[in-house]
């Protein structure tokens, strides 16, 4: 086992892939912002928790490997990722629920959420390399 496949490191990584994909979802509502109809969406976040605890006994899930198959709920088509709508207190007259101020905080944090991962992850790694006797 590689010392990045800790959990912590899993962890961080995964934390990092989110942020990525809820940046692109983000900045897709701030270009849509004019666009008839359009809804904001959002992706929820990771459950670290529930992530690390052990597949339970007996629990099995269908997999889709052609799109006739019947019966393939709860598989996830969104790379992992689950995409939802987001109601939001403002529509304008066309139908368009995207605000620009709420966007922009949004992407604001998110980017500050991601540097504090990456941050985490840069440190730990050059823990790891300390504890090693590398630098």
């Amino acid at each position: 086992m590689g010392i990045t496949n800790l959990s912590l490191f899993n962890a961080l990584r995964t934390q990092m892939h989110w942020h990525q994909a809820r940046q692109a979802v983000l900045a897709e509502n701030v270009a849509n912002a004019d666009t008839p109809g359009y809804r904001a969406r959002d992706i929820a976040r990771v459950d670290h928790e529930a992530r690390m605890r052990p597949p339970q006994a007996g629990a099995v899930t269908p997999m889709v490997t052609n799109a006739g198959h019947i019966g393939a709920r709860g598989i996830d088509r969104n790379g992992g990722q689950d995409v939802r709508r987001v109601s939001t207190f403002e529509t304008t007259p066309e139908g368009n629920s995207v605000s620009l101020e709420e966007e922009m905080m949004k992407v604001s944090a998110n980017q500050l959420d991601f540097q504090t991962a990456a941050t985490v992850y840069q440190r730990s790694i050059g823990l790891l390399r300390t504890a090693i006797g590398r630098r």
